[in-house]
């Protein structure tokens, strides 16, 4: 009985997930994520980050999508989408921060969005030339 419901829980998000792809497909030509530290967050939020099948959706999206991957290690969060400045260390609980040299107030998701969109945009510009 527990197992079904499992089950039933499982194909309802694995539908979920590919509505979402399709949605995200349709609308944008290109979509970048950062390749996460899963076991990482695993740490900090514990089991919470494994229910969410952060994986299965990425897989999804690529399959579906023009998947583009930042690199985990690319500092979107750190680097102040103003000026540039890096952060020598910003931990994961940080949901915010200020530039210590031009004074912007950043919003740590944000922040990360718009520098990852300004790497994307690079790497296509590459790409086409």
């Amino acid at each position: 009985m527990l197992s079904k419901l499992h089950q039933k829980v499982i194909n309802a998000r694995r539908d979920f997930f590919h509505k979402l792809a399709n949605f995200l497909a349709k609308k944008y030509e290109y979509i970048a994520i950062e390749d996460l530290n899963i076991k990482a967050m695993q740490r900090l939020w514990g089991r919470k980050i494994s229910d969410l099948a952060f994986s299965e959706f990425v897989s999804i999206l690529e399959y579906k999508t023009n998947l583009i991957k930042i690199d985990r290690f690319y500092p979107s969060s750190k680097t102040c989408s103003n000026c540039g400045f890096v952060l020598e260390r910003l931990d994961l609980k940080d949901r915010a921060w200020i530039c210590p040299d031009c004074k912007t107030y950043h919003d740590r998701d944000l922040n990360a969005s718009i520098n990852i969109c300004r790497v994307v945009g690079h790497q296509l510009l590459v790409q086409m030339a």
